[in-house]
């Protein structure tokens, strides 16, 4: 390990984001890039998704996660950054010290010059969701269940209920079935599913596990092991309603209920988040509102493809490494994005107008989510005031999917106070 009281970036986290933000400082400039990770070896969560569906984007190839991770590790290594496994950042603060425990070297403090924040997210909780019953064994969250089955080699029941049509719980639900489980059924509260077509056709359509929409669990019955749950159908306001409920017996009830950008090192360095992705507010460089940090990633808002991660952790590492050199690169006053019409989270939450000197002309990304689906041809804005100044047509907009929409910062008048991205029908295309 070399000298770690002059580290140029520290990136915190070593998934598709971390990785490749590292690899992105190291190549515009960075001197000594480390990467801090709590795990025994890189790679992040990719390391359970055995599945295939990363790559097409970045690798132009369908590879498998731990085969994703494995090109990223392979670079990382051979740019000369350091990994620094094994460890945990216990303690971070604005002026980006950095206190580290390390199972091999201790306790460390550390003061980069620029942090990238990588550290993706987790997944809801039981408790979080405010599920009735006892609390038996066998309630599990199907990124747990994932880890076990995928890496350990354990499997946490024969006979399933899933809540939630999230990607991961989809995905478990394919994976069980292969090691011989049951998967008796697939509970979703919305009217629709909530993560991709392709994991709703492939894991379970291709397999035919059933799907309820607009159901949910009731209760789960059981005392020192789950023996069924009770679940029950949901009106428009996702209330009960009586006389629908059923019986369904199981060992196992796998929780599949969203994802959370993991952030509490991120408020504890004093960084702004944004109420509807519960991530950082960044900029275009992904630059928040505390000096030297960065972000990138599942952290920022949850993507439905690593390869967008990887994009997002380039641009990080890029900026992150240009502020090392020259804070001054990144100064300038901001507009604030905000979404329109359809439009439920928007990244980024504001527009930097100057600084970042290589970044002058660079494209400014907007990825969006919508709130429930158009399943019609729709037309996306970017709005300044009531000027379009970029627009982009799609077949449809389902939740699952994330959108992007790109303008050049020289589309943006000079007096603009704001910026809006909306999504609007095509055949209502007036903003």
């Amino acid at each position: 390990m070399k000298n770690l009281s002059d580290i140029d970036v520290l990136v915190i986290g070593s998934g598709p984001g971390g990785m490749a933000a590292a690899l992105a400082a190291k190549e515009n400039g960075a001197r000594q890039v480390v990467v801090i990770e709590r795990d025994t070896e890189p790679g992040g969560i990719l390391l359970q998704c055995i599945h295939n569906g990363f790559g097409m984007e970045i690798f132009k190839e369908d590879l498998p996660g731990p085969s994703y991770a494995q090109r990223f590790v392979e670079q990382v290594y051979t740019a000369g950054i350091e990994f620094l496994l094994d460890a945990m950042v216990v303690d971070i603060f604005p002026t980006r010290e950095v206190i580290i425990a390390s199972k091999t070297l201790g306790y460390l403090t550390l003061k980069p010059k620029a942090i990238v924040l990588a550290m993706g997210c987790r997944e809801r909780s039981r408790a979080q969701i405010q599920l009735p019953g006892y609390r038996p064994n066998g309630v599990f969250t199907a990124g747990t269940a994932q880890r076990w089955v995928n890496m350990e080699g354990y499997m946490p029941g024969k006979r399933f209920v899933i809540l939630g049509s999230g990607d991961i719980g989809m995905i478990m639900a394919r994976r069980l079935t292969f090691e011989g489980a049951k998967v008796e059924k697939v509970l979703e509260i919305m009217p629709y599913i909530s993560g991709l077509t392709r994991n709703y056709v492939q894991c379970l359509l291709d397999y035919d596990i059933p799907l309820q929409l607009k159901h949910t669990v009731k209760q789960i019955l059981g005392r020192d092991r789950v023996e069924a749950i009770e679940s029950v159908a949901v009106d428009e306001n996702r209330q009960p309603i009586a006389g629908t409920e059923e019986i369904t017996e199981c060992d196992t009830l796998l929780l599949s209920v969203g994802l959370i950008p993991e952030n509490e090192l991120s408020k504890k360095a004093g960084v702004v988040l944004d109420a509807k992705t519960s991530g950082p507010i960044v900029d275009q460089f992904f630059a928040t509102n505390v000096p030297g940090f960065f972000a990138a990633g599942n952290v920022v808002h949850v993507y439905d493809l690593a390869d967008w991660v990887t994009e997002a952790g380039y641009k990080a590492g890029k900026f992150a490494a240009e502020y090392a050199r020259s804070a001054e690169n990144l100064e300038g006053k901001t507009l604030p994005v905000t979404g329109g019409e359809n439009v439920r989270t928007v990244v980024p939450q504001q527009v930097r107008m100057t600084g970042a000197k290589s970044g002058k002309e660079l494209e400014i990304e907007f990825q969006f989510r919508v709130p429930s689906p158009i399943e019609e041809p729709v037309k996306v804005v970017v709005l300044a005031g009531d000027q379009v100044i970029a627009s982009r047509n799609f077949p449809y907009a389902r939740p699952g999917e994330m959108m992007d929409i790109k303008i050049k910062s020289g589309d943006i008048p000079a007096e603009a106070a704001s910026l809006t991205v909306a999504c609007l029908p095509k055949k209502r295309s007036n903003p």
